[in-house]
């Protein structure tokens, strides 16, 4: 299923992406071009992103310096 209209990113594009190391937004946005242009899958993008994660990715050491990156969708 398409996820970013704009760029064409799909779902299957997410899973890829954590696949090969992805987690969290910024980085999605770099390697795939998602929500670069319009925006408007951001919020469905980040969904997807946790779904992914959630399901494929390996578990990760959180460190006590780490950030934790926000955003806010209003609907």
């Amino acid at each position: 299923m398409y996820v970013c209209l704009c760029k064409g990113v799909t779902d299957g594009d997410i899973k890829t992406a954590v696949k090969g190391g992805c987690r969290d937004m910024r980085t999605l946005k770099r390697t795939t071009g998602l929500a670069t242009q319009c925006g408007k899958c951001s919020c469905h993008a980040r969904e997807v992103l946790h779904e992914q994660i959630q399901t494929h990715a390996n578990p990760v050491e959180i460190h006590s310096d780490s950030h934790l990156e926000v955003e806010v969708c209003y609907t």
